[in-house]
């Protein structure tokens, strides 16, 4: 077989396969393009993906020493789905909430719900409280399914919001309800007959809230799934751009480790949404652990791993030390956050039979966006990538809205219709991010000549030092290159003469330390004089993270003013 381009192979994959088929069509007064013959819905896609896994016989849900099989983790869909609308009362535009750690009932959940047309209101596992409170009221999810940690927390909210509360795992006989009872007491096992029209809610997701209440960032059938088949179409596009060798072996099974919160975009979709239509398995980790991770991969031939850079830093060092090259990983992909580009080499290193990538998406985009993989990345390691085709479109736009020259700094703006369709009760941030269709994301970039992109750091994060504008993450990702720093923050810090200069907090490795002199010297060479920091605080344990397990740059900030004494 004769190499394509990448822009020859998706034009023949587009043109040949109906699958992927692309139309413009009106959604909410805009034309967008989408695909057209995918599923509607994603009830509608897990019953067409049936014949994707073995016709449903074939192993799909792995959790601890629990395996279903495709037809049975359907089943129990189905089963609660009319729990939901016979016993709970629940039907199509109400809003059910999920609370809970990655179990096997979370993923059940997304598709039962969905089934009855009613919209997944996913709720931070790590909230507290208060938090929980906000996000409840703002939703008005009055039903809510929660492991026991979570119900204990919601207790309070009872009777102040009115709750129905199921018990899940651990929580079975805490609620009003038990998820198993409700499961088990469901006769039917057939899929509800419910007219669900692809513009509809699907799901309720909140942002992180870093600079106060977080949003709920409102999905709809379509978006999810222009998204999913977008990821699909990359698997059916690699083959023609770089085709196997012949008589090599045939692929393994897909089959994804799930090691991030399944109430982010960065598990939702590309790995649950996507194993879908992919056929893919889906393992999931009761909580993060880098060994026992390479020990899931190793004995489960897993073939795709897809975490927050620390993890897939995490998963290369315990390798290291176990021996341990994976060889089953065919993919190590970093998302939530931009990976250390002094990682990139050492991880494909590490892990040589895999393909090592990166991405850049949003809860707003569900999650699709810009990637990178393979040599390209590896030669580019501080590139975002490219625009994943074909059903998007993209933009860099000044302060004023106009379009800047390929090569200047501008804001990324796309249009597609993976975009959600609001912020839940903010019409007014609504209106600000979403014009025509088009999504301003709030994140700075350059996009080149040849089409890749190179984020440089959201608005809000950028220092203004006398004039000059410095972004964080330039200044974070040369701090990662220092044999000394795990992890690295940078922020400003106020000054007198030029307005703020920049600062950082790092966790040292184990036994390592760092003296001033030796951050000015390490850097040399890797950032102009006025971007290293003036200020710098240093400590061994991990750094702060807010609810999205991103660094919490706003609170470490303000720890680090608090305490300019401790700076070096």
């Amino acid at each position: 077989m004769t190499a394509m381009t990448p822009e020859e192979a998706v034009r023949h994959v587009v043109t040949t396969n109906p699958t992927f088929e692309v139309h413009n069509t009106d959604i909410r007064g805009v034309t967008f393009k989408a695909f057209k013959n995918i599923p509607a819905t994603i009830p509608a896609l897990m019953a067409a993906s049936r014949a994707r896994h073995g016709d449903g016989a074939l192993d799909y849900l792995v959790y601890k020493d629990e395996t279903l099989t495709y037809d049975q983790f359907c089943e129990t869909v189905n089963r609660m789905a009319h729990a939901l609308r016979d016993q709970l009362g629940m039907g199509q535009g109400d809003r059910v909430a999920i609370a809970m750690r990655n179990y096997p009932e979370l993923l059940a959940l997304v598709l039962a719900i969905s089934s009855i047309g009613a919209t997944v209101v996913f709720v931070n596992a790590w909230w507290t409280t208060k938090e929980l409170d906000y996000a409840l009221r703002d939703s008005g999810a009055r039903l809510v399914f929660a492991d026991g940690p979570r119900l204990r927390a919601l207790l309070p909210l009872k009777p102040l919001l009115g709750l129905t509360l199921v018990g899940c795992r651990d929580g079975e006989n805490e609620g009003d309800h038990s998820f198993a009872a409700l499961r088990d007491g469901a006769a039917r096992t057939d899929m509800p007959q419910v007219t669900i029209d692809t513009d509809d809610d699907f799901a309720v997701m909140y942002s992180s809230g870093t600079t106060g209440h977080p949003k709920g960032v409102v999905q709809t059938h379509r978006s999810a799934l222009n998204a999913v088949f977008t990821w699909l179409m990359q698997a059916i596009v690699a083959p023609l751009v770089t085709p196997p060798e012949p008589g090599a072996p045939a692929p393994l099974r897909s089959s994804a480790l799930v090691v991030t919160p399944l109430f982010h975009v960065t598990a939702t979709h590309p790995l649950f949404l996507l194993s879908l239509p992919a056929g893919a398995k889906i393992t999931l980790m009761h909580h993060w652990d880098a060994p026992e991770a390479v020990r899931l991969i190793r004995d489960g031939n897993i073939t795709r791993f897809l975490g927050v850079p620390t993890q897939s830093a995490e998963l290369m060092e315990a390798a290291r030390q176990m021996g341990e090259t994976l060889p089953t990983l065919d993919y190590i992909g970093s998302g939530g956050a931009k990976r250390p580009a002094a990682q990139v080499a050492a991880i494909a290193e590490t892990f040589p039979d895999a393909a090592i990538a990166t991405g850049w998406g949003m809860t707003e985009t569900n999650a699709l966006g810009i990637g990178l993989v393979g040599d390209d990345y590896t030669a580019r390691p501080e590139s975002a990538g490219k625009l994943h085709p074909p059903v998007q479109e993209l933009r860099f736009l000044d302060d004023a809205g106009k379009d800047v020259p390929v090569g200047t700094v501008g804001e990324i703006t796309v249009k597609s219709p993976a975009n959600m369709r609001c912020y839940l009760n903010k019409p007014e941030a609504t209106a600000a991010s979403m014009q025509d269709g088009w999504l301003r994301t709030g994140d700075l970039g350059v996009i080149d000549a040849d089409g890749f992109v190179t984020i440089l750091d959201r608005k809000k994060n950028i220092i203004i030092r006398g004039g000059e504008n410095i972004a964080c993450l330039d200044v974070e990702g040369a701090l990662h290159r220092l044999p000394q720093v795990a992890e690295a923050c940078a922020f400003s810090v106020p000054d007198e003469r030029l307005g703020e200069v920049v600062g950082a907090v790092v966790q040292l490795r184990d036994g390592a330390t760092l003296v001033y002199d030796d951050l000015r010297q390490g850097l040399s060479g890797h950032l102009a004089k006025f971007k290293i920091p003036v200020h710098l605080w240093c400590q061994q344990a991990p750094l702060k993270r807010g609810t999205t397990d991103k660094i919490d740059r706003r609170a470490l900030r303000t720890a680090c003013l608090e305490n300019m004494e401790e700076k070096i």
